[in-house]
């Protein structure tokens, strides 16, 4: 899709698209960048409002996943209004709010079109030290992986919109999406980024697997990962069971990073359809010193947050070695 398109040469642009990390960041001045990025996509549950808060805490977490303070956020949204309320809408934007104002950030206005289906998402400008910025291409071997929220959205939203998820697990999925990536950000700065914080990513799309392939390529490493490790979300492990609740993104995903993954000798196959599950508004992958684990771990128990630890980085050739 992008052949024919070239990253600009500029001495302030300090991230661009070349390496695929969650956000732009063009420097600005000697001690501030801005850090750039949009996101949008179609309804995952039910709720309007919970909608709109899961939208934009998705939008959010690439900025948080830069170590990033949040600044500004437009609305971009989609709304096919001759066959939906406009008061749908309305709940959609007041769920986008509530999140960025509980991220300090200000919503300046926006962009609507009509369109068969809704759609919504945020363009975000946040703020960051040029020299503490944590990005895709930083890990280092012998760093730690620790993982910030549980897998299995993709999953339960198939399960949802199929009617066969349990009230407990469909909340335990909201729950996680609508949560905002502010704390585990706040806990990577907290501990140093770039003396300790050496990588991170954010976990959405291209599920785990994905976003740690582009974080091995970026770094130049081998991830090595505890598959064992890997923290589920209620109910994903019986969900993943079933085929009718595997998501067509999973199986994209796993086609595009053939021939990029070691895998252990026995693998359970639900556990294969989750680490390539794509997540919707999903915690950060960190990539940290190992002297450091401890503290991170810390701060991430001091502000409620999940901190799993699912593997190292090693030295070797990019890619993804698999371990039971």
């Amino acid at each position: 899709m992008l052949r024919g398109v070239t990253q600009q040469a500029d001495p302030n642009l300090l991230v661009g698209f070349d390496l695929a990390d969650d956000a732009g960041v063009y420097r600005i001045a000697e001690d501030m960048a801005l850090v750039q990025t949009v996101d949008i996509f179609t309804p995952v549950v039910d709720d309007a409002f919970s909608y709109g808060q899961i939208a934009a805490a998705n939008s959010l977490s690439d900025i948080y996943a830069m170590g990033a303070r949040p600044l500004t956020a437009l609305n971009i949204a989609a709304f096919p209004r001759q066959t939906l309320p406009f008061e749908v809408l309305g709940e959609i934007l007041r769920g986008g709010l509530s999140k960025v104002q509980e991220a300090g950030a200000t919503i300046l206005g926006g962009h609507t079109v009509e369109n068969a289906e809704p759609l919504y998402g945020l363009a975000v400008t946040g703020i960051v030290h040029p020299n503490r910025i944590a990005t895709n291409a930083g890990a280092q071997a012998g760093d730690v992986l620790i993982l910030t929220k549980a897998l299995g959205t993709g999953i339960v939203s198939t399960a949802i919109k199929r009617e066969a998820c349990s009230e407990v697990v469909a909340e335990a999925a909201i729950n996680s999406m609508a949560t905002l990536n502010r704390a585990a950000c706040e806990a990577m700065l907290a501990v140093g980024i770039g003396e300790a914080i050496h990588g991170c990513t954010d976990i959405t799309g291209f599920g785990l697997m994905g976003h740690a392939a582009e974080m091995a390529k970026a770094s130049g490493v081998t991830l090595q990962l505890q598959t064992s490790a890997v923290p589920l979300l209620p109910g994903v492990a019986e969900l993943a069971q079933d085929v009718r609740y595997i998501t067509g993104g999973g199986g994209r995903n796993q086609e595009h990073l053939q021939g990029f993954i070691e895998w252990p000798p026995v693998l359970p196959n639900h556990l294969r359809h989750v680490l390539f599950d794509p997540q919707t508004s999903g915690g950060l992958l960190i990539a940290v010193a190992a002297s450091h684990v401890d503290a991170l771990l810390r701060e991430l128990e001091q502000r409620d947050t999940l901190g799993a630890v699912i593997g190292q980085v090693a030295a070797g050739p990019p890619q993804l070695q698999l371990l039971g």
